[in-house]
C-alpha cells in the first residue's frame, strides 16, 4: 500500500516571516513535521516529499533527512495559489520520478504541528474503511457555533445568526455539532487528484477529531504561545521527536 507524505512549505510568509524554518523551542518548525512523517513511514509503505520554492527550506529539510530535486513552480507559490493544486503537482512529480502510482496521499501542514502518530493512524484507518470517501482532514471541537453564538450581517444591514434551524437554539449544547478545521493533516485517496476538486471540501469528505490541543500558527503571538507550551512541557500529549 503505497502512500505519499507531502510537506508543503512556501518561502514567503507575511504573518510570521520565515516561519517554516523559524526556530521553535530550539529546532526549525519544519522539523516537527518531518519527525512525525518519518514515524508514519516507519509503520507504512511510504515516501516523504517536500514542496517548496525556497533554497533555505530545502537546506533545512535536508538537515533532517529530507532531500528533494523538486522545486514548486512559481505560479503555485503565490498567496493566491491553492494548496490542492500544489499537492497535485508534487504527486504527479513523485509518481514520475519513482515510477509508481500511489494509493493514498497524506499532507502534513508545517504550521500546525500539534499532532501524534496515533492521530494519523486512526485517521488513516477511518479513510481506508470507508469505500466512498474522497478524503479526510483533521478538526478540533469548535469554541463557537454558527447556530448559537456566531452572527453575520444580513441584507437589511442588521445582524443575525449565521445559520438558523426551524426551532430556536437556546443553549450551545442543543446546537448541531460543528468543528474547526485545524489544518494539521489531510488524507486523500489518490483518485482525488484525478478529479476537478480544488478544495478539500467535497460531497464525500470525512473528518478526524483531534481531542488534544491543536492549532495553526497564523500570527506571531501564536508562535510565542506554542514556544511557551513546548519549553515548559505544557502540552497535553507527547509529540514525536528525532529517534
Amino acid at each position: 500500500m503505497a502512500i505519499l507524505i507531502t510537506i508543503c512549505a512556501r518561502g514567503g510568509s507575511k504573518g510570521i516571516p520565515g516561519k517554516n524554518i523559524k526556530k521553535l523551542n530550539g529546532i526549525p518548525l519544519i522539523a516537527y513535521t518531518i519527525y512525525v512523517a518519518k514515524a508514519f513511514v516507519a509503520l507504512h509503505d511510504g515516501i516523504i516529499a517536500i514542496s517548496t520554492d525556497s533554497v533555505e527550506i530545502k537546506k533545512a529539510a535536508a538537515e533532517f533527512g529530507i532531500n528533494t530535486n523538486y522545486t514548486r513552480p512559481a505560479h503555485l507559490a503565490t498567496d493566491a495559489a491553492g494548496k490542492v493544486d500544489a499537492i497535485k503537482d508534487l504527486v504527479f512529480h513523485e509518481e514520475k520520478v519513482n515510477q509508481i502510482t500511489f494509493e493514498y496521499v497524506l499532507d502534513l501542514d508545517v504550521t500546525s504541528p500539534l499532532r501524534t502518530i496515533d492521530d494519523l493512524n486512526l485517521a488513516f484507518d477511518a479513510l481506508k474503511a470507508d469505500g466512498g470517501a474522497n478524503n479526510l482532514f483533521s478538526v478540533s471541537n469548535a469554541a463557537r457555533n454558527p447556530y448559537f453564538n456566531m452572527v453575520e450581517k444580513k441584507l437589511d444591514g442588521y445582524y443575525g445568526l449565521c445559520k438558523k434551524l426551524d426551532s430556536v437554539i437556546l443553549s450551545r449544547q442543543a446546537a448541531p455539532k460543528v468543528y474547526d478545521i485545524n489544518g494539521s493533516f489531510y488524507f486523500y485517496n489518490r483518485s482525488f487528484f484525478d478529479s476537478d476538486f480544488n478544495s478539500v471540501l467535497t460531497d464525500n469528505t470525512l473528518i478526524h477529531v483531534i481531542e488534544h490541543m491543536c492549532f495553526d500558527l497564523d500570527h506571531p503571538i501564536d508562535f510565542e504561545f506554542m514556544e511557551y507550551l513546548l519549553a515548559n512541557n505544557k502540552l497535553d500529549f507527547e509529540m514525536e521527536s528525532e529517534v
